[in-house]
């Protein structure tokens, strides 16, 4: 395929379904992680300190009727990455996004991907490649109708059984 579109070209394209599958209990470091870590909090009533371009991607998406969703696996107890997450959610939540977060240990009979994703339409797979300690590789942006079929699938068996975003309680 041609040179990886950015995640905004992507879901500006998606006509009905955008879905995102995190497997992963951290992620690489990033300033908003850091500050958070040195107990800083976002000002949610100031909405323009941080909303950014993924809200607004979010915001347009479901504006003309696309469906968002995400679905995160998690160790149980959560690392304090996942902690700092779930907190920051609330932006994609007020974006229009739907979220749900699933226990690993109610995910041992689901057959997992082995790999992060976003699936746009049931007809677009991009793959996010991590190293061990979290840091992003690359990413594949595939068509293979039989891969997509398996990642949705299991997104959907994990959908089914995660717990919504504002009924999940980090422990």
């Amino acid at each position: 395929m041609s040179p990886m579109p950015a995640f905004r070209e992507l879901i500006a394209e998606a006509k009905h379904s955008a879905v995102h599958l995190e497997l992963r209990d951290s992620y690489f470091s990033n300033p908003r992680f850091e500050a958070w870590q040195r107990g800083e909090r976002v000002n949610w009533a100031d909405r323009a300190s941080w909303w950014d371009s993924f809200e607004d991607s979010i915001a347009d998406a479901v504006a003309r009727g696309v469906t968002v969703r995400r679905a995160r696996v998690v160790s149980e107890p959560v690392t304090e990455y996942i902690r700092w997450e779930h907190y920051v959610t609330r932006g994609n939540v007020e974006a229009g996004e739907l979220v749900r977060w699933l226990p690993r240990r109610r995910a041992s009979d689901l057959l997992l991907p082995g790999n992060d994703f976003w699936i746009f339409d049931d007809s677009l797979i991009r793959v996010h490649h991590f190293s061990g300690d979290g840091g992003s590789v690359d990413d594949e942006l595939l068509d293979d109708p039989e891969l997509i079929r398996v990642c949705a699938t299991a997104f959907e068996r994990i959908w089914e059984r995660a717990i919504p975003h504002d009924q999940y309680e980090t422990k």
